[in-house]
């Protein structure tokens, strides 16, 4: 089996209310669950607010560390599932019923090979 990294992003700006975000959150739950039943979970979260993040980059002889995103943009990574599959179509389905799930723009990637 093949892993896939299905990556959610989402726009910058105000988190929606809770009674917005509340039925999609218990929608993504029971995707999970689903992934899980099929055994085709690995691992998935949601991610804190680009403006949390750390950047690091090798400078002239040191370490640059930088506060906010690597890219200012008008979405950002949201959260994330890596899944096992059999192939592309298979993870793609996963990857279409979380974009109904959302709204949100949603990719697809296989993790290159080890060999």
């Amino acid at each position: 089996m093949t892993q896939y990294l299905i990556a959610m992003y989402q726009p910058d700006g105000v988190v929606p209310p809770p009674e917005v975000l509340g039925p999609i959150m218990a929608k993504i739950e029971e995707f999970n669950a689903d992934l899980r039943a099929a055994d085709a979970w690995v691992f998935g979260n949601g991610l804190t607010a680009p403006s949390s993040a750390t950047v690091l980059r090798q400078g002239e002889g040191d370490v640059l560390v930088t506060d906010g995103p690597y890219l200012e943009g008008k979405e950002h990574l949201g959260g994330f599932e890596i899944i096992e599959a059999p192939d592309l179509d298979a993870a793609l389905a996963w990857g279409r019923r979380l974009a109904g799930i959302t709204g949100l723009p949603i990719e697809v990637r296989a993790f290159a090979s080890r060999d």
